[in-house]
């Protein structure tokens, strides 16, 4: 798919995700019903005081990890989110820089830019913004943050090269990168790499490895780390087009489907702006 076109295929799904308040995560076999948010989230490093410490529905079971875990924030910071969804977490951000800091949030998806924006003025939050933009033009100013997160996002992105590049204009010197996101160990077969749902669903944008990390280094990010890597729990992905896909395709057993897909590991890793 054309870039433009991914676009409009992910902003889609996700308008959809927004209108109806599901996961992007349904299991393989929906008979089994989906996994509550919640569940989701735990599953990923969230723990359930952050699920008490946000507004009801800005967490939609969205992530592949906990980056405000991680990102080790400090009163008076300013953080910028990207591809903040229902605010899940600018909000635990939030509340870890206080009042005299700043979040930023920014999605490309209006929907739920709107949603994040009823999330904050039901709860009184007033350090939290929401700003609708794409990631490879970031709606930020240059040198005006202190620490950038991001989860299960980038991999959605078309040009990863330009969305670090972007990452790093907007980091003050010494500011610092911390996201999660999924990326593959080998590449996946090509009919889930053109599975519309697979995109959706943080799957078939996910890149090698190699060539992510390339990326954060030719942003011009130092000091960077891999702080954690663990294989991704395909169930919690929205596959299910991509299963059935794959079986037709192939006429495999969903076992097999899982093998194959083990390829995909979620990741959290850092970098500083020098």
């Amino acid at each position: 798919m054309k870039e433009e076109e991914i676009k409009k295929v992910v902003r889609e799904g996700y308008a959809k995700i927004a209108k109806q308040g599901d996961t992007c995560c349904a299991p393989v076999n929906p008979c089994c019903g989906s996994p509550l948010p919640e569940e989701i989230s735990r599953k990923v490093g969230y723990t359930a005081d952050d699920f008490k410490a946000v507004p009801d529905g800005a967490n939609m079971g969205l992530g592949c990890g906990n980056p405000v875990a991680i990102a080790s924030l400090k009163e008076g910071e300013v953080v910028l989110d990207l591809g903040s969804g229902a605010g899940f977490d600018c909000f635990l951000a939030a509340n870890k820089v206080g009042k005299n800091g700043r979040v930023i949030g920014v999605d490309m998806t209006p929907e739920m830019i709107e949603k994040a924006r009823r999330n904050a003025q039901k709860t009184g939050y007033e350090n939290v913004e929401f700003r609708l933009g794409e990631i490879e033009n970031l709606p930020v100013a240059d040198n005006s943050v202190d620490t950038v997160i991001s989860n299960c996002v980038i991999n959605l992105v078309p040009d990863k090269k330009r969305a670090f590049q972007e990452m790093f204009r907007v980091l003050k010197p010494a500011g610092r990168m911390m996201i999660s996101d999924l990326i593959l160990l080998k590449e996946l077969p090509s009919v889930v790499k053109e599975s519309i749902g697979a995109y959706i669903g943080c799957l078939s944008g996910a890149i090698l490895k190699e060539e992510y990390m390339g990326a954060i280094r030719d942003a011009g990010f130092t000091e960077i780390r891999i702080i954690d890597e663990a294989t991704f729990p395909v169930d919690y992905m929205a596959n299910d087009p991509t299963a059935q896909a794959f079986s037709k395709s192939f006429n495999i057993p969903r076992e097999s489907i899982r093998e194959v897909l083990s390829s995909v590991v979620s990741i959290k890793v850092s970098g500083i702006k020098v």
